[in-house]
């Protein structure tokens, strides 16, 4: 455990907001590459979602930070508009200590004006998906020369996800003079082709590959495709997670398994690409919440799932490249919690199996398939979506003062909330959800009425 006080270069006021948020001690990506990325050299580091890579690059751009720059010092490019919020947010907290910064977001599937509008005054700091930097790229409203550091975050999947075009656009538009950042989770040829490009002699860093996984239970199933759902259903009955991840690769069967589960009354939600950004970010809410205890996704629209104790993750189908199945499983058993990953192998699966064996150095041990009573998979809570977020100006303690004194609500009631820029979502318990969507759309928010949905 090495404490981040041992970083002698991070400012005392850095390192107290550091504590202020409960980081006692470096993440083993974190002890590895802060030095290197505070010594102001390129890194290019392979490290799973969930090993604290954030912060890694997070506190060792920050201190480069002229908060009387009124200028774009730090850009991070990810894949996804979950990912990138849940990236702002982290800065956001990490960069506390400094007055005045100003982080953006750009993603698509946002309206462009309002982007446009607060660019006008220069962030600190951008962190953005490729596609919407480069449109405001081509139309001036998005200056990166005085750009410091360039981060390029889960660039496995900006790859797999057809940016390479757009990734080279914006490498076009910042300074060669600048300190590049690269973090994936696995290692294809694509990327170590970028990293010879824009980087300057990278330190290489691997954390949490094979051999450094934590204690996971692996299952490994002998099933045909036409047997699959019913042993889905059965090992979900058996084993009751509270909350587990289906991984499938395609979107088509993501939406099949999803439906058939529904069907048979184990409820759960689907994540994939063919779905509108209002549906993914509330599937994303509701699974984090409990609103559901089953997430059926493809590996694309997983990434940014900030879920921290994932009981369960189930191969449905095994993944082509053994990092992927890594990738997939070492969502489980984190920060020393206990976790279960089950895999699914058809016979014409065999050929992914056989490499998975020799590449991870495993032998698995196929089970049988197993067949037990199906029992519905009910969640805990339900999810409200009242319309008016940050931009409205709403806090949580409003709503939670609002269900909680003019409802009547327990405080044990009530779970996680949620704000966007437009829309609150509070997860309350499933036996009093009608109740309070009922009351709370008679009554007041901060004085104003609120039009509120039971999210289903």
């Amino acid at each position: 455990m090495t404490a981040f006080a041992t970083l002698n270069t991070l400012p005392a006021a850095l390192l107290d907001n550091l504590e202020s948020l409960g980081y006692s001690a470096m993440t083993p990506v974190q002890a590895a590459a802060l030095p290197v990325v505070l010594a102001g050299k390129d890194v290019r580091v392979q490290a799973q979602t969930g090993s604290g890579k954030t912060a890694a690059f997070g506190v060792g751009l920050l201190p480069k930070i002229d908060a009387g720059q009124f200028a774009t010092q730090a850009l991070v490019l990810c894949p996804t508009r979950e990912l990138a919020d849940q990236v702002a947010g982290e800065l956001r907290r990490l960069a506390r200590f400094l007055p005045n910064i100003k982080i953006l977001t750009l993603c698509g599937g946002q309206p462009f004006g309002p982007q446009r509008d607060s660019l006008q005054h220069a962030p600190h700091i951008i962190v953005a998906t490729p596609g919407r930097l480069v449109d405001h790229l081509q139309k001036g409203t998005v200056k990166l020369d005085a750009l410091q550091t360039l981060v390029l975050d889960e660039a496995d999947r900006m790859l797999d996800m057809g940016f390479s075009e757009a990734i080279n656009q914006v490498l076009d538009s910042v300074p060669p003079r600048r300190q590049t950042l690269l973090f994936s989770a696995t290692w294809p040829e694509g990327i170590a082709a970028i990293s010879a490009r824009v980087q300057r002699d990278p330190q290489t860093i691997e954390i949490d590959r094979v051999d450094n996984l934590p204690a996971i239970e692996q299952q490994f199933y002998d099933v045909p495709r036409r047997g699959k759902i019913a042993l889905l259903q059965s090992l979900l009955s058996q084993h009751r997670p509270a909350s587990c991840v289906v991984f499938c690769n395609t979107r088509k069967d993501c939406q099949e398994v999803c439906d058939a589960l529904n069907d048979a009354g184990q409820e759960a939600l689907a994540l994939h690409g063919d779905m509108e950004q209002r549906d993914r970010d509330q599937t994303l809410v509701r699974f984090a919440n409990g609103s559901t205890r089953v997430l059926v996704a493809t590996d694309v629209a997983a990434r940014g799932l900030d879920i921290k104790a994932l009981e369960m993750v189930v191969n449905y189908e095994l993944a082509w490249d053994p990092e992927v199945h890594v990738h997939r499983i070492g969502r489980t058993a984190r920060a020393g919690n206990s976790g279960l990953a089950v895999s699914f192998c058809a016979p014409e699966e065999a050929q992914r199996a056989a490499i998975l064996s020799d590449m991870l150095h495993i032998t698995p041990e196929w089970l049988p398939p197993v067949s037990k009573p199906l029992v519905p998979l009910k969640a805990p809570m339900a999810t409200l979506c009242i319309d008016g977020g940050k931009k409205a100006k709403m806090r949580p303690g409003d709503i939670l003062g609002a269900l909680t004194g003019d409802i009547g609500l327990a405080g044990e009631d009530i779970g996680r909330i949620t704000l966007s820029a437009t829309h609150a979502y509070v997860a309350v318990r499933q036996d009093v959800a009608r109740q309070a969507w009922k009351q709370l759309q008679g009554g007041k928010i901060k004085g104003k009425t609120c039009k509120v949905r039971l999210l289903k």
